[in-house]
């Protein structure tokens, strides 16, 4: 209910917003909030040959396509003048993002039909895992955490394993297996869900958990900032990760309160300690290493521990290879049988997916996010917030949005500020620090027909604001 209302309040206001700024003459057209695409120049208005400024005139009749660019304009980068059809249009600004036509197209060919061939790969090789025994295995192993974070969960559940390889993946920075394990672990707690409809508190806790997004390995913000020439693409790795375990503590203990867990546990201290140690250790050995020995691990530690994943099912379900023979299929039979459970998941969640990029889609064209924005910054700004931390706040406040959106905000702040700023690195460690929340949601949820997240997003957007904080507090530690 609360999605479903957030959705209809950012749609609607949008839409208010884009008609209200047309009629008051601070927008020309709307067509770009339906058709345009992605950095695209924005019309902003259109004149007689007559009415442009003479060297205007002068110059787009010398221009060999009567079309000139001016940089002139004060407030953006380029004023564009194309002479067509008996008119001057002039165009000003770059589009935030794809309008919604083109958004609903991208969602499909970018987003579902890359997700749909992970989903078909991971999910068989999660079919393997189960008739080969080894999920029950590593449940069986697992159980005496996770039954004290997951209290309905009956001990030995198949969803403890699939959990725990989501939770590894998104560890490792492996998001193309992460979604797949996810929705896998959604699905299995949704069989011992007693309102189908209604999020059950182990699916909200896993939900929660999973978007506080504990990464040991941040590669893509390594790369991105290698790909800037920051002096040490990798400085921002240490202040990632404590910054996600302090959104993962977070996550854990505002859930834990609403559901009653028992905090002094001591499997679930035990496992926690571990949890740490196992963190700081990996922490020491990496700062022993010099520049290109960082840049190396990081690069290679989560492939190899894909490749492992991969080739630890394949053997596993070799060996027991008699397990598949007594159910009357082979190997490849049943991985086969998997992927094509992975492909359906993808069709039954293109639509959630859409709706949301969509309604996304509009508020950032509508100019409604910038203003929100703009103003927040211009508030924290009077407060005392320092301009390094101001200028990085897109990337935290459209993060929940969008991941794209907001790793285009990324780029452009180590990009303005560069990379080895203050502001450069907070935005990257904003951008590594929380999840995707609407989209998570939607796809998630989505999945498996829940309609009623009750207290999920709420819960969600406030690990968000935890991680926001913490990652100013420790970009300001260590930079």
């Amino acid at each position: 209910m609360v999605l479903s209302r957030f959705w209809l309040a950012i749609f609607i206001s949008s839409i208010a917003f884009v008609v209200f700024s047309l009629f008051v003459g601070n927008s020309y057209t709307i067509d770009y909030v339906l058709n345009g695409k992605k950095d695209e120049p924005i019309l902003i208005s259109e004149k007689y040959l007559n009415q442009v400024p003479v060297f205007i005139k002068d110059s787009i009749k010398n221009a060999p396509d009567q079309t000139i660019v001016v940089n002139r304009d004060t407030l953006n980068a380029d004023t564009t003048y194309v002479y067509k059809s008996k008119t001057v249009k002039i165009f000003s600004g770059i589009q935030k993002s794809d309008g919604l036509l083109p958004t609903c197209k991208n969602t499909l060919l970018d987003l579902i039909l890359p997700l749909i061939a992970y989903l078909a790969f991971f999910c068989g090789l999660m079919e393997l895992l189960i008739i080969s025994g080894a999920a029950e295995k590593l449940a069986k192993k697992l159980s005496p955490m996770f039954t004290k974070v997951f209290p309905s969960v009956p001990k030995n559940h198949e969803s403890i394993s699939y959990m725990t390889l989501n939770f590894a993946a998104n560890f490792l920075g492996l998001d193309s297996a992460a979604t797949p394990f996810g929705l896998k672990a959604m699905q299995s707690l949704q069989e011992i869900n007693p309102e189908k409809d209604k999020a059950s508190d182990a699916q909200i806790m896993f939900m929660c958990l999973h978007a506080a997004g504990l990464t040991l390995i941040p590669t893509s913000i390594i790369g991105y900032r290698a790909a800037e020439n920051a002096s040490n693409p990798a400085d921002v790795m240490l202040p990632c990760i404590i910054t996600s375990f302090i959104g993962t503590i977070a996550a854990f203990i505002i859930v834990g309160i609403r559901q009653k867990i028992n905090f002094k546990s001591a499997s679930l201290v035990v496992a926690l300690m571990t949890i740490i140690a196992a963190i700081v250790g990996l922490l020491f050995y990496v700062n022993t290493l010099d520049l290109i020995g960082k840049n190396f691990f990081t690069s290679n530690l989560s492939g190899l521990m894909l490749v492992a994943i991969i080739g630890f099912t394949l053997i596993f379900s070799f060996i027991n290879e008699k397990k598949f023979v007594a159910q009357d299929t082979t190997i490849f039979d049943t991985f086969v049988t998997g992927a094509n459970n992975g492909l359906q998941t993808g069709v039954k969640i293109f639509p959630y997916v859409m709706g949301m990029l969509v309604a996304i889609s509009f508020f950032r064209n509508s100019g409604l996010f910038e203003l929100i924005s703009n103003g927040l910054s211009f508030a924290f700004s009077n407060i005392g917030v320092s301009k390094e931390i101001t200028d990085s706040l897109p990337v935290a406040m459209l993060r929940p949005f969008s991941s794209g959106g907001s790793r285009g905000f990324m780029i452009d702040s180590m990009r303005m500020f560069g990379p080895d700023s203050f502001t450069g690195r907070l935005s990257c460690i904003f951008q590594c620090s929380a999840e995707t929340t609407f989209y998570v949601i939607a796809v998630y949820f989505g999945s498996i027909n829940i309609k009623n997240t009750r207290y999920t997003l709420s819960t969600m957007l406030l690990v968000d604001l935890v991680c926001v904080l913490a990652a100013i507090f420790v970009a300001s530690w260590f930079f």
